[in-house]
């Protein structure tokens, strides 16, 4: 008796797809009892993605009050070059909201109405566009991704907006239904919710007010508000669900960096390194990368967001690594800084343990009651001023020296967007997710740059031996953090970070297969 079963899973806009493909000589009874529990854990899944974005769409329509009417759109395909476009990424909000990854996607929300307070519209099945792109969703799978009862077409939206704000019956929303909206146009107390801060560029953000401002012209019986505050409260707070995925999502590039440093060695390039952390993230189901991934060494490492990959390392670089995944629509972020060679030099371990103290503390703070991201920042700021005056490379911890080398915020917070919405000055509570990642990058460029003032002058000649002696040091270490109820907790801690931990795994690393899938 034998049963060959490969089972490929993937995450894609929060709904796992289950891919069987079965040679199946004889059936074992094992077999399709393995098979029926995971086709029932996968409806298990959609169902909890389901009834948590009913509930994120009841929390919405419960602060925006019965008498708005919110409209949200998809995000635009963006073109990469002549009639290629870049892969696809759904718009936060409307996905926060729907867990539909297709473009040309509209959601309608009426908190007013008695029924069918939820409308969605989706583009219309077109044979020809899916041979050439893909299967479009049909009604019944966008309720079932959803949860949204009352689907209709995109071809049907700006007629039912026309109905509605005309005071009519529109699809399935009777007069009845509509009646405390209706009373709120006769009013003129009815408000036209969109959010136009959603980062997509200039024209996509235009839209909503574009066509708030048509309706308005034709009809003028309510007022346009924007519910980005709104957005930015509830989702700074995630679920029980959006948390569970985040952890997941995290465990993926907590691997994928751990299989960049079994990558990196001398004579090995920097885009060597990056394949490997990718090929973990899409190997383990995730939709794409959080960012694109930053993996620089040697003088590289000083820069931010490196952007290239074609250095060759050498013995003696550290090499910075600043990548994780997006899975399932919530991103971590995670950046790691060890030796090439597998062994920090001394000028590197001191600039290191620097950085590495800033972060320590820092995580001391933020498991205190009512800390923000602002009072976690400034406690790395104290940390590295007294670790960089040691060093010699300011002069005066009062000042703004340490901004030479320090040149950005030591957290933000994680989600559905890796650079998360919410309001820093915000106390942490159960359910934030954030980073913290204080670094230091030690360049001549920060020198070269300042205005020759005498003050600079002085500056410069006092700092510029230990200058020399650090120069080209880049370091930064970041974790992502959830704040559950019983403290705070560390989603990247798998990954070594000390000296010794990072040393230790870098003698001992082989090349894991499964890394290579």
């Amino acid at each position: 008796m034998n049963a060959r079963h490969h089972v490929g899973h993937r995450e894609h806009g929060g709904l796992i797809l289950v891919r069987l493909n079965l040679r199946v000589h004889r059936v074992l009874c094992g077999g399709a009892l393995v098979l029926a529990a995971l086709v029932c854990a996968t409806l298990a899944y959609a169902s909890d993605l389901s009834a948590d974005l009913a509930a994120r769409r009841a929390r919405i329509m419960e602060r925006l009050g019965p008498d708005a009417m919110l409209v949200l759109w998809s995000a635009p395909v963006q073109r990469y070059s002549l009639d290629i476009d870049y892969e696809y990424r759904q718009d936060s909000n409307l996905y926060y909201l729907t867990g539909i990854t297709q473009e040309g996607t509209i959601l309608v929300l009426m908190p007013g109405n008695t029924s069918h307070r939820e409308i969605l519209f989706v583009k219309d099945r077109d044979p020809a566009q899916e041979h050439w792109h893909g299967r479009m969703l049909s009604p019944d799978e966008t309720r079932a991704r959803s949860g949204v009862e009352s689907v209709l077409t995109t071809s049907q939206f700006e007629p039912f907006v026309e109905a509605i704000l005309g005071r009519q019956p529109g699809g399935p929303v009777s007069a009845s239904d509509a009646a405390r909206f209706f009373d709120a146009l006769s009013a003129r107390r009815a408000q036209f919710a969109t959010v136009s801060e959603s980062g997509r560029g200039a024209a996509a953000e235009a839209l909503p007010l574009r066509f708030a401002s048509r309706m308005h012209d034709r009809f003028g019986n309510f007022d346009t508000t924007n519910a980005t505050a709104i957005f930015e409260d509830l989702r700074t707070v995630k679920t029980p669900y959006e948390r569970t995925v985040l952890v997941k999502s995290l465990e993926i590039s907590n691997d994928a960096q751990l299989a960049g440093m079994r990558a990196a060695h001398p004579g090995a390039y920097e885009y060597e390194v990056k394949a490997a952390i990718e090929a973990v993230h899409r190997g383990r189901g995730a939709v794409s990368w959080s960012y694109p991934s930053i993996v620089g060494s040697g003088p590289n490492a000083t820069i931010l967001h490196y952007p290239d990959g074609d250095r060759q390392m050498h013995a003696g670089d550290l090499l910075l690594a600043d990548a994780a995944c997006n899975y399932g629509y919530m991103s971590g972020d995670v950046t790691r800084t060890y030796p090439v060679g597998g062994t920090f030099s001394p000028a590197q371990k001191d600039v290191y343990r620097i950085v590495l103290q800033a972060q320590e503390e820092a995580i001391k703070t933020a498991a205190r009651h009512g800390v923000t991201l602002q009072d976690i920042h400034a406690k790395t700021v104290e940390v590295i001023k007294t670790g960089l005056l040691k060093l010699g490379l300011i002069t005066d911890p009062r000042s703004e020296q340490y901004k030479l080398w320090y040149t950005h915020g030591a957290s933000h917070y994680i989600g559905i967007d890796v650079h998360d919405v919410g309001n820093r000055m915000r106390p942490l509570q159960p359910g934030m997710a954030f980073t913290i990642e204080p670094g230091l990058y030690i360049r001549q460029s920060a020198l070269d740059a300042l205005p020759r003032t005498p003050e600079n002058l002085a500056l410069i000649e006092q700092i510029q031996p230990a200058l020399r002696k650090y120069g080209d040091i880049g370091v930064r270490i970041e974790d992502s953090f959830l704040v559950e109820e019983t403290g705070l907790r560390n989603l990247s801690a798998a990954v070594p970070k000390t000296i010794n931990d990072i040393e230790a795994f870098m003698r001992g690393r082989r090349v894991n297969p499964k890394d290579q899938q």
